[in-house]
């Protein structure tokens, strides 16, 4: 049985917060969204946060986040686009669990997004090109932590969710 926590990474749309959802309930295992913790801890949402205390407050409001879950039990985590671009965020996952990176297309980011006015980093008309400028930035990030990657543009969340439940040993 799987023993360690699995951490899902990738772009915002990628899908890391509906997939994380669903695994947990296909492993019976708890659920939590980083982004979602920080909120909860701070007591206002991301957008304040960005507001008041820039992106490097918010990073590291989510580092606390990762170090509390070492030496928990093992979880479903989902995480924010950025929580890669800390080092130490990503020794951190590492070392606790398995990484799975959920790639999606800046197109599939794009279509997935439109609507959503919560992700300060997207509140400007140039969408796409942040868009694709964070890919590019992020990318080998994800990978050098990643155990697993799996690509979300196609199929359904059933399908990535029997990838990773293989790959971790429990499908």
């Amino acid at each position: 049985m799987q023993s360690r926590t699995i951490y899902l990474i990738g772009p915002m749309g990628a899908g890391k917060s509906t997939i994380g959802r669903m695994l947990s309930r296909e492993l019976n295992l708890p659920f939590l969204d980083t982004d979602q913790e920080v909120e909860d801890r701070c007591g206002a949402d991301i957008p304040w946060i960005f507001d008041r205390e820039g992106e490097d407050g918010f990073r590291q409001r989510e580092t606390f986040v990762l170090e509390s879950l070492q030496g928990a039990p093992a979880q479903v985590v989902a995480t924010g686009g950025g929580i890669v671009m800390r080092e130490k965020n990503r020794r951190l996952m590492i070392a606790s669990g398995f990484v799975v990176f959920l790639q999606a297309s800046v197109a599939t980011q794009m279509q997935r997004t439109a609507k959503d006015k919560r992700r300060p980093l997207l509140q400007r008309p140039d969408r796409e090109q942040v868009l694709a400028d964070l890919y590019e930035l992020r990318e080998p990030l994800y990978r050098e932590a990643a155990d697993l990657v799996v690509c979300t543009d196609r199929g359904s969340p059933r399908q990535v969710i029997k990838e990773i439940t293989e790959a971790v040993g429990m499908g």
